[in-house]
């Protein structure tokens, strides 16, 4: 059964969202705040975690800071209606999707079902004969997308759900521009909108990431009013 981790401060939302997922079908463990969710989301990893970015004692953003140095599980942010900060600094910290506040059940779960379809790598034209998908090889950069693994120059490079479908779609044709719907296409769900922004900031975060391992890395460029292209 897939765990999810839901943690909000507000105790309607933790009790009627609970209960709505088990009727889905999922499992769900409940956090009221950040430290609390922080132990149990890195000592017992959930499939998928639900994070309020305003909470008591540690808040979401922070909550997310400290698990992406040791930990990819997909999040999914909830934020306040309207609160774009909020929203740019968690796709920023490694965030995988958000759903701002008031939000329909149905919608959250929509979004749920999305962003473990990614996580689970349903993405079946670039599966060989036997089910697995190929090693890619670029330059210095490798991607296995069976183990989730990415190197550069062999270093590892831990990378989210939405992080590696970007990467890997950019890294299809290496010199060929992808448009920021292109990559949409490739890392969200077709019924998920989001706009030019969400990509920009997974740009950001794929770059920050592979310049820490390093200094001098410019595989991707940026084409202003076009999109992005990787270059070996």
């Amino acid at each position: 059964m897939t765990t999810i981790a839901l943690v909000d401060d507000n105790e309607n939302i933790l009790t009627s969202v609970s209960i709505f997922l088990e009727a889905e079908g999922y499992h769900v463990r409940t956090y009221n705040d950040g430290v609390a969710a922080l132990k149990g989301l890195t000592d017992m990893p959930p499939d998928l975690a639900i994070l309020d970015i305003k909470m008591p004692r540690m808040d979401g953003v922070e909550v997310l800071r400290r698990l992406r140095r040791s930990s990819n599980i997909p999040v999914i942010f909830l934020t306040s209606k309207d609160d774009e900060l909020d929203e740019a600094m968690g796709l920023n910290l490694g965030a995988d999707d958000y759903i701002t506040k008031p939000f329909s059940q149905r919608l959250l779960a929509s979004r749920i079902k999305a962003v473990l379809r990614r996580a689970q790598g349903d993405m079946n034209d670039q599966a060989g004969e036997d089910g697995d998908k190929k090693v890619v090889v670029r330059g210095k950069l490798t991607m296995d997308a069976n183990r989730h693994a990415c190197l550069w120059d062999g270093q590892p490079v831990r990378l989210t759900v939405t992080e590696f479908l970007i990467l890997q779609a950019l890294t299809q044709r290496p010199g060929y521009v992808k448009s920021r719907d292109q990559l949409m296409d490739a890392a969200y769900d077709d019924q998920i909108y989001v706009d030019d922004r969400t990509i920009d900031s997974h740009i950001k975060r794929l770059r920050k990431k592979f310049k820490a391992v390093d200094s001098s890395f410019n595989a991707i460029e940026t084409l202003y009013g076009v999109g992005y292209r990787y270059t070996v």
